[in-house]
């Protein structure tokens, strides 16, 4: 077992508990945070699976965008302050025998598998290969989506201050 195991066991451990505590807590800022934890074991699992850019993006977009805004939406949501996630379990049986099912068939499917294994390589960044296919091939696309987007802005912004007049 070599230090690369080791920290791809670390992350699928943080990504899959904090998960779990996402699902089962019953305050919703508590399972907001865990869910930040979730999104940087998952982000870790990429940049391990060398696709490095899409860790980077996870990070930015996920956690650095629509987390962090989620969190001061409900943070600065008044009377949230006691409001209890609701979680019934009416269906506990049902649920069980669906999870033994496909936990089985995914048990008998890995045990019955015959897996090839090939000595592996450290796999290469993608960020400098992407970025100069975006800015040399693809040049004219990533411009028109950059003004696209800065219409989008603009029209959000005319349109949020039209309604305050």
């Amino acid at each position: 077992m070599n230090i690369y195991d080791i920290i791809f066991y670390l992350f699928a451990i943080v990504t899959l508990v904090s998960a779990a505590f996402v699902v089962s807590t019953k305050n919703i800022v508590h399972a907001a945070f865990f869910l930040i934890f979730t999104f940087f074991g998952v982000a870790g699992l990429y940049i391990l699976l060398g696709a490095d850019f899409i860790g980077v993006v996870q990070i930015l977009v996920y956690v650095g965008g629509i987390l962090i805004l989620l969190l001061f939406g409900v943070m600065l949501t008044n009377k949230i302050t006691n409001v209890e996630i609701r979680s019934g379990t009416t269906q506990i049986v049902p649920a069980l025998i669906g999870v033994g099912l496909f936990a089985g068939i995914l048990v008998l499917t890995m045990v019955s598998t015959e897996w090839k294994s090939a000595p592996g390589e450290i796999p290469f960044t993608t960020a400098y290969s992407l970025g100069k296919v975006l800015l040399t091939d693809f040049v004219l696309i990533f411009e028109l989506l950059g003004i696209l987007l800065l219409i989008a802005l603009i029209g959000a912004a005319s349109i949020a201050r039209r309604e305050k007049e």
